[in-house]
């Protein structure tokens, strides 16, 4: 019963910490747009929340309730091929949230140097190591 309920709460952490990665490449196209030091202001305090008050502490619990959840059946789960996979996935998707933090710090100190298309592009890459990790998990291809 254990089990479920690490379960449920991981997948929850995922949910509220993707949520986060996704918004947060959004909210820099905005910001790299305005030209308004009033809008500018606005973005730069809604990225600081999101990232500090959302994104970090889900990924936080992300992993600490991943690691929980291999503790219970380490066997079950070491033997896969698919959860180094997905392990490297997630080590990739930690870089990108820290790199976020960069860009955040950037941004904060109006030291921007990259347009509103590179935010547009930069802000699919979660959306394919998403799609990559549940077929891991789902699908177990190895």
């Amino acid at each position: 019963m254990l089990l479920l309920w690490v379960k449920a709460f991981h997948i929850i952490a995922v949910v509220c910490w993707f949520a986060g990665l996704f918004y947060l490449p959004r909210l820099f196209v905005y910001h790299a747009m305005s030209d308004e030091e009033t809008g500018k202001a606005q973005f730069k305090v809604m990225e600081r929340k999101l990232y500090r008050g959302i994104m970090t502490p889900s990924m936080i619990a992300t992993i600490a309730l991943g690691a929980w959840l291999i503790s219970l059946l380490p066997g079950g789960y070491i033997s896969g091929g698919w959860l180094h996979a997905k392990l490297t996935l997630i080590g990739i998707l930690v870089g990108y949230h820290l790199y976020c933090g960069v860009l955040l710090r950037k941004f904060r100190d109006d030291l921007n140097t990259h347009s509103h298309v590179f935010y547009r592009w930069f802000n699919e890459f979660p959306v394919l190591i998403l799609i990559a990790v549940v077929i891991l998990v789902v699908v177990k291809p190895f």
